[in-house]
């Protein structure tokens, strides 16, 4: 019998190139607002001041930092409070939405989100903050934006390797909500559409990364797979991801693109309904060969050591990350197993090192 509870989230979604001033405007009007504050990092603040250019901003604040420092998150919540705002618009990556975010938390202000890549947290009531060396995450409806605004010309400028490393951190979301906490029918095949989505938009965009249609299709997909990832929650893939973030400040795209496969090879082959869901969106005969080969193409990140991960840091990694990871992962978790996981990571070895079979087969 199908039986599951399902939760669909609140929001306004506005899709359309070259559209994003106009509907960031007409949002604003909407929602009453009469002072903005505009959150978009240094490089990003000259597009921002473009999306915004049809509306009052009481407020521009450019302090934007990876994993949200909470002294950078108590900043910008108190430059907000002081400047009496009552719209916060965030124009950026999943850095710049977090900050947005983390002023929500503490004052309630509502969020029009208008992305620049793929990280999908617009799309989420899902926050992270890091202090002391530690991220931690949790869920709050305050976070959830009111409004995303998806306009693929402001991602035109996105470098096509980071393109590549945030349209793999989306396809993140996809996978791990398969088998995430709270996984459900809805949200999984939220999560195969978007796994088809971005495995045709990514290479379309190392093709040609200054044609829309690739870029529209990865946005699509990215949308797709945050959604299913509120719904389902943080799995495995993610706990890990978080920890290599938080405690070791690695990037957060390229280390989510980077683990995937590992995770994927790892869970896959005792989640067999799952497994065939998204070999088929991949449209290959398996989900790790559609990965693989989709990686390929796109010239993936491969190893963690690429970016400052040491085999010093394993131990710790695993110790933190061990105790976060939901007890309905498809496969039981070791210490011995998710230490084999992160040191096939940390160079890029073959996946296949960390399936059952080649991990008992080392231990004999």
């Amino acid at each position: 019998m199908l039986t599951f509870e399902h939760t669909t989230l609140g929001q306004r979604v506005l899709f359309g190139s070259g559209k994003a001033a106009e509907n960031l405007a007409a949002e604003t009007a909407r929602l009453g607002a009469r002072r903005v504050m505009v959150i978009a990092s240094d490089l990003e603040a000259e597009m921002a001041r473009t999306v915004a250019a049809d509306i009052d901003v009481a407020l521009w604040h450019h302090e934007v930092v990876m994993h949200v420092p909470l002294e950078v998150a108590d900043r910008a919540r108190a430059a907000a409070t002081e400047a009496g705002i009552d719209l916060v618009v965030c124009v950026g990556g999943g850095s710049t939405t977090g900050l947005a975010k983390a002023v929500a938390m503490t004052t309630g202000i509502p969020i029009v989100a208008v992305p620049t890549t793929y990280a999908g947290s617009e799309a989420t009531n899902v926050w992270g903050l890091t202090e002391a060396a530690r991220k931690t995450t949790g869920i709050d409806d305050k976070v959830l934006p009111v409004t995303v605004i998806y306009d693929a010309q402001l991602t035109l400028s996105l470098p096509v390797d980071m393109s590549v490393a945030s349209g793999l951190n989306g396809m993140a979301h996809c996978v791990d909500s398969l088998w995430g906490p709270r996984a459900d029918p809805i949200n999984a095949a939220l999560a195969a559409e978007g796994i088809r989505a971005l495995a045709a938009g990514l290479p379309a965009i190392a093709t040609d990364p200054s044609e829309l249609g690739g870029r529209e299709q990865a946005l699509y997909g990215a949308y797709l797979a945050a959604v299913s990832f509120a719904s389902a929650g943080s799995g495995m893939h993610h706990k890990i991801c978080h920890v290599l973030g938080g405690t070791f400040n690695l990037p957060h795209a390229q280390t989510h693109a980077t683990v995937l496969p590992y995770v994927l090879a790892f869970n896959a082959p005792h989640a067999p309904q799952a497994e065939a869901r998204m070999a088929a969106a991949f449209g290959a005969p398996t989900a790790l060969e559609g990965l693989q080969a989709l990686r390929a193409t796109l010239d993936a990140p491969k190893a963690l050591a690429d970016y400052g991960f040491t085999a010093g840091g394993i131990p710790e990694a695993v110790q933190v990350a061990l105790p976060a990871i939901p007890a309905n992962n498809p496969r039981p978790v070791t210490e011995a197993n998710v230490t084999a996981l992160l040191e096939a990571a940390l160079t890029g070895a073959d996946p296949a090192t960390v399936s059952d079979e080649a991990l008992e087969g080392a231990a004999r």
